[in-house]
């Protein structure tokens, strides 16, 4: 979240943990890339090694059904 302008603060952001199966170094690096190029999508933070993502975003721009088909884009499996 930018600090600076505000952008990630705004109240209609919200914030989901998603526990994902499958991630590799590479995958992991283009599933943030992919998910950032949503409309909407503020922050991403990855751990590959268990899995759990945070993802803050607009659900007024992105929906969440876009989040999950963006991981099933890159085999992998996303549950909040």
């Amino acid at each position: 979240m930018c600090k600076e302008c505000g952008c990630g603060l705004a109240e209609s952001t919200t914030h989901l943990q998603f526990f994902v199966k499958g991630y590799t170094e590479e995958n992991a690096a283009a599933v943030e890339k992919a998910l950032l190029g949503l409309s909407g999508v503020l922050y991403v933070h990855i751990h590959t090694h268990d899995g759990e993502t945070t993802v803050d975003y607009d659900p007024a721009k992105t929906k969440m059904t876009e989040l999950i088909s963006t991981f099933a884009a890159h085999g992998l499996t996303a549950e909040l």
